[in-house]
């Protein structure tokens, strides 16, 4: 019996559906995870490429978008055990470059930008309230990594009762195999996969 077998068998895999107005979140794609030589590799800078037009797309029929960057105080006051796992997190601070939104994916006006330190974009801020003030059911999410903060947040946006949807081709890691891992796993317990092309050829009607 195959792994998607065993699932199947135990009910894994759901399909959760497009319900409600949708919401876009793009987690952590600045510029210390675009670039190989500092968090970045593998997948991601295909993953930023695809998230252009994807962003463009939700911005021309308003939805609700919010962007999450890893920030840490620059005295390294607000450390903690996610930083002390992977210390060079904390060379991410709020002036650093690397810390920056990449260029192409730059907030606008009317868009969130949530701060954080730990993977989650949902963990000790206030990005739930945001969202649901602005009546949004499925997230869509982008971003990277795909096992890290990708995962943790899709994990949060579910035990907030929203509909997380992963941008297959909009998410990437520094690796092929954690990517690929987290996706199914991630599809059979917390979430659908969808390409942010078959996401646009919806018809809008059924998610506004």
């Amino acid at each position: 019996m195959s792994d998607v077998e065993v699932y199947q068998r135990q009910g894994f895999g759901n399909a959760l559906g497009l319900s409600g107005r949708p919401g876009l979140l793009i987690i952590d794609f600045v510029n210390g995870f675009s670039d190989p030589a500092v968090f970045g590799g593998g997948n991601i800078p295909a993953a930023i490429a695809a998230t252009i037009p994807f962003l463009a797309w939700a911005r021309e029929h308003k939805l609700p978008v919010a962007h999450t960057r890893i920030v840490y105080a620059d005295d390294g006051s607000d450390g903690n055990v996610f930083s002390l796992k992977i210390p060079g997190m904390q060379t991410l601070v709020e002036r650093g470059e690397t810390s920056q939104i990449v260029p192409e994916l730059a907030p606008v006006t009317g868009e969130m930008v949530v701060r954080k330190t730990l993977p989650s974009g949902f963990f000790g801020t206030n990005l739930a309230a945001w969202l649901t003030q602005r009546s949004v059911q499925t997230l869509l999410v982008a971003g990277c990594t795909t096992s890290g903060c990708v995962r943790a947040s899709v994990v949060d946006a579910m035990s907030y009762g929203f509909r997380p949807v992963v941008l297959t081709d909009c998410v990437g890691d520094r690796a092929k195999g954690p990517h690929e891992a987290n996706l199914f796993d991630m599809q059979q317990k917390y979430a659908d996969l969808m390409s942010s092309r078959d996401v646009m050829a919806a018809s809008f009607s059924a998610i506004a």
